[in-house]
């Protein structure tokens, strides 16, 4: 009877082990593997923008079972703070990275040691001078600069007197808004002159002492180009304050004071990304990649753009919903 019953026993701690699984996985075919973590770093946090980005990380996180880490500089000018940003990920040991750098010369050794340990990188928004990468997921920012020129140069007419807002020096995505908009004013509008422009730096307050300054130096002008979200809140601003909206504004992006400036008839047109797609495409390269595939070299993520007679074409109504 003894014997029977160590028998019985035993067969029933078989039963419980083999229904149980082994340590570590879950049951319904699981495996208990972990979620890839995939840290995203933005060039900031602060502006509507860079949020777009977000939601859109977030929804290929949802969508393709990985855990989404977001992380960016204050400051859109902080290049020490966004390799630093990096660097803690390594020691982390996240599974990719989505990246906006700041500088595409500065961040280049930090994009290249990634490359070394085996951790995918897609580059978004901003270009870097690195081959290096999964791939590049942007607006084509040159082509975006080129539409803002001949908008420019349509509401001109073909004359005038105009001034230019930059940005940052050494960032990418800017330099390029700024020459295809250059570029093209110069060779295709030769009676319209670009009389001035001024690094605005990083933030709206520092884009309105930028327009300030060029209004100051320069009371003869038709119109103003800037060439992202903060340089063109700023000029806005500038433009309000001085009560000099007659000037024709080409901006780029499309935060909510954007938005409804274009509405009230006080600038002219919005040149409009989809930061959304951004975000979800840099994930969804990464996300490739750590399975083994090969995600497209370069992604474009479109441009648009918009004037106040075209708002309510249901696709920008669309586009406009995702900044």
């Amino acid at each position: 009877m003894r014997k029977l019953l160590a028998v019985l026993a035993c067969a029933v701690l078989w039963l419980g082990l083999t229904s149980c699984g082994s340590p570590g996985t879950t049951q319904g075919g699981g495996g208990g593997q972990k979620k890839p973590v995939i840290a995203v770093i933005p060039k900031g946090t602060t502006h509507i923008f860079w949020k777009s980005v977000h939601e859109g990380a977030n929804k290929a996180g949802a969508e393709l079972g990985c855990d989404i880490r977001w992380i960016g500089p204050e400051r859109e000018t902080d290049r020490e703070k966004q390799i630093q940003i990096i660097q803690d990920f390594i020691v982390q040991k996240v599974d990719g990275i989505v990246l906006a750098p700041l500088d595409k010369k500065a961040l280049v050794p930090t994009v290249e040691k990634l490359f070394s340990l085996k951790i995918p990188c897609a580059i978004i928004d901003s270009g870097i001078e690195t081959d290096k990468i999964v791939t590049f997921a942007a607006t084509d920012n040159y082509q975006g600069g080129v539409l803002a020129a001949k908008r420019m140069g349509e509401v001109l007419q073909g004359k005038g007197k105009i001034v230019v807002v930059k940005y940052v020096p050494g960032s990418g995505s800017t330099t390029d808004r700024e020459n295809g908009f250059m570029d093209t004013i110069k060779k295709d509008f030769p009676g319209i002159t670009i009389v001035d422009d001024k690094y605005a730096q990083d933030t709206v307050e520092t884009a309105l002492q930028a327009t300030e300054d060029l209004l100051t130096k320069n009371s003869d002008l038709q119109g103003l180009y800037a060439c992202n979200a903060s340089t063109s809140v700023g000029a806005l601003r500038a433009l309000q304050t001085r009560n000099r909206t007659e000037i024709k504004m080409v901006g780029f992006d499309a935060e909510a004071a954007l938005v409804d400036a274009l509405k009230a008839g006080q600038i002219d047109s919005l040149v409009v990304q989809n930061p959304l797609k951004m975000g979800y495409e840099g994930v969804k390269a990464v996300m490739a990649a750590i399975k083994g595939q090969a995600p497209p070299k370069k992604i474009d993520t479109g441009v648009k753009l918009v004037t106040k007679e075209s708002m309510s074409d249901p696709e920008v109504q669309q586009l406009l919903k995702t900044q």
